[in-house]
């Protein structure tokens, strides 16, 4: 959740930082998402909250991919 307020004061604050560097963090917080992904699902089984932490995490690294597109 730090996360996501942490990505949407970023996304208001455009004005003062370049695109480039909010571009930067977005692909860094894509990146990260990616990896936290990648270690759970190299896990033979899966509780049920490792299953719904996959999802949010799929959706937290799409609309962070959305909204790359949309800077670029």
């Amino acid at each position: 959740m730090q996360a996501e307020v942490a990505l949407t004061t970023t996304l208001v604050g455009t004005s003062s930082k370049s695109k480039e560097s909010l571009l930067a963090e977005l692909t860094a917080e894509h990146r990260r998402l990616d990896e936290q992904l990648q270690l759970l699902e190299r896990r033979r089984a899966l509780t049920p909250a490792e299953q719904v932490e996959i999802s949010r995490l799929k959706k937290r690294k799409l609309l962070t991919k959305d909204r790359i597109a949309r800077l670029s």
